[in-house]
């Protein structure tokens, strides 16, 4: 058997050490093993989830050797819970699987604390009356609950949860904000100290990308009602205006301001992130 960090090597790229720990400690139950709860158990087992519990009373139909790959002919009259339990445990013996062969609703009004042992609950396919049920038990609980239901090619997704608070860790693009619209005062003491126009080549290639920036923003605001480009082709002339400014092709700090020209365009305001 494949080591941890071999089999489950891109998804700990994605979410670190922790966040794989968090997975392979989780305890799922999922109601109703139709095709959209068997898929979403499959996704989980397959990352190593720690552990999953299948509900469901109904027996292995015809209709369902055409919408769920985890059962066949072979399956045909059995139940259902212990078929598509069987077929997840194949995917990944590294979760404890089990099933209970009972109707959801059934264990929602006669046993609601069952669910409480669990870090999440799947409900599939429940009607309106037991979600609201489910919801209150799954709230009392502090268990995490979605609710699944699809109509052939469509379908929804409802997640009923106290507040949880998410953090970007390891954003794609960070913005770092240094206020280029609306500097603080040392930074506009800085800027105000250089002179953009001084005439040594090599001074002038030394220039922070940001003391153009901010200059060339004080500049355009004083020309344009105080107002910072807005539309493309005002971005795009502002651009113009900082190439318009270099002495040569080599500069790199006004390479970089123009690179750079957005941070100019972001709102003002406190960044959450």
């Amino acid at each position: 058997m494949a080591e941890p960090k071999t089999k489950y090597d891109r998804q700990l790229r994605i979410w670190g050490e922790q966040g794989q720990a968090a997975l392979e400690t989780a305890s799922i139950c999922l109601l109703n093993c139709g095709p959209t709860g068997s898929e979403t158990l499959k996704n989980l087992v397959l990352g190593g989830v720690g552990s999953i519990t299948v509900v469901d009373g109904s027996k292995v139909e015809l209709g369902d050797l055409g919408n769920n790959f985890m059962v066949d002919e072979s399956s045909l009259g059995q139940s259902k819970a212990k078929c598509v339990c069987s077929f997840l445990q194949e995917l990944n013996d590294a979760v404890k699987a089990k099933f209970i062969e009972e109707y959801p609703q059934a264990l929602i009004d006669t046993n609601p604390s069952f669910f409480s042992q669990f870090t999440l609950v799947v409900a599939t396919q429940l009607v309106e009356e037991f979600m609201v049920k489910l919801d209150r038990i799954c709230r009392q609980a502090n268990v995490m609950l979605v609710f699944a239901r699809s109509y052939g090619l469509t379908g929804l997704v409802r997640i009923s949860v106290k507040e949880h608070t998410v953090i970007e860790s390891k954003p794609d693009h960070f913005l770092d904000d240094l206020r280029l619209n609306n500097p603080w005062p040392e930074l506009r003491g800085f800027a105000e100290g250089i002179d953009l126009n001084v005439q040594d080549p090599v001074a002038h290639k030394h220039i922070p990308y940001v003391v153009i920036l901010v200059k060339m923003a004080d500049e355009w605001t004083k020309s344009h009602g105080g107002a910072l480009p807005s539309t493309r082709e005002e971005k795009r002339e502002f651009k113009e205006l900082l190439k318009a400014r270099m002495v040569s092709m080599d500069e790199d700090n006004y390479k970089e301001a123009i690179d750079a020209s957005f941070k100019v365009f972001a709102p003002r305001g406190i960044s959450i992130m």
